[in-house]
């Protein structure tokens, strides 16, 4: 399990620190999570499915003002290395992300707000007497410690966690673990539904049920309504340009009339 606790540390390390350090590139997006931690688990099936089921349940979580959303990164990489190594099923494994994502996105708030503070008086300082290269080995130097930290969480998650779970998930009865399947099979409805509430607009209403007729009735694969859905986005984006370009032309053509109409009038005025 030392080499699980380990892969699983070098996955939080590579999507989280470097979804930052190459400008927020969406590596810490659970679907891309779980194709890393499988792909370095040796299970890049398990990996993707968890990736895109979490990714459902992470879709609508926004940091907005005080409020904290759970953290997907670690959550992911914890709740994939389970399911991989620690026999947890799929459904049992999405309900654990939760609160392990709530655990991490307290931790990285609690760094950010007061661990790494302590830090701000000596940047300060640094710029102040404008040392170039030491403002650089600051930043990499935080950045590496900031990210090794919340990797270190990882790894030590899996390795005292992995052993407890799976004793833990042999003890559960069997009522209770369908629970856990069902509550993670609604999760993902529950993240579109956040999503949803944010983006709701009575005018988009007929591409939803069209999306829900497709997918629920028609059986199409979610690829098909995808691809369906950008030929519509162009049609909707080639109307809209079409009609921005008539009403520009209406608006000069209106200005011209009322310049030629101001003119003539200007004339009469004269000669009268």
């Amino acid at each position: 399990m030392l080499t699980h606790a380990f892969l699983a540390a070098l996955a939080v390390f590579i999507c989280f620190g470097g979804n930052y350090l190459t400008g927020q590139s969406m590596l810490e997006r659970p679907l891309v999570v779980g194709l890393v931690t499988g792909l370095l688990m040796g299970d890049m099936r398990i990996g993707i499915l968890m990736g895109a089921s979490l990714e459902a349940v992470f879709l609508g979580n926004v940091n907005i003002g005080g409020v904290i959303s759970a953290e997907p990164v670690t959550a992911t990489v914890i709740s994939t290395t389970f399911a991989i190594t620690a026999g947890v099923s799929k459904g049992a494994a999405i309900t654990l992300a939760i609160p392990i994502g709530m655990l991490a996105a307290f931790m990285v708030m609690f760094m950010k707000n007061v661990l790494f503070n302590i830090f701000a008086p000596v940047l300060d300082k640094i710029a102040a007497e404008g040392n170039e290269h030491k403002i650089n080995a600051l930043q990499w130097g935080t950045w590496a410690f900031y990210y090794l930290i919340i990797s270190a969480v990882s790894f030590v998650g899996v390795l005292a966690g992995s052993g407890p779970v799976n004793t833990f998930v042999k003890e559960i009865p069997k009522v209770v673990m369908n629970g856990l399947n069902a509550a993670g099979g609604l999760l993902p409805a529950v993240g579109f539904a956040i999503l949803m509430k944010l983006l709701w607009d009575n005018k988009l209403a007929v591409y939803y049920l069209l999306g829900f007729v497709l997918t629920a009735y028609v059986k199409l694969p979610a690829v098909a309504v995808a691809a369906i859905g950008i030929v519509i986005c162009v049609v909707v984006a080639q109307n809209e340009m079409r009609l921005n370009q008539m009403q520009k032309q209406g608006v000069s053509q209106t200005n011209n009339s009322s310049a030629h109409t101001s003119k003539e009038e200007e004339e009469e005025d004269f000669f009268s």
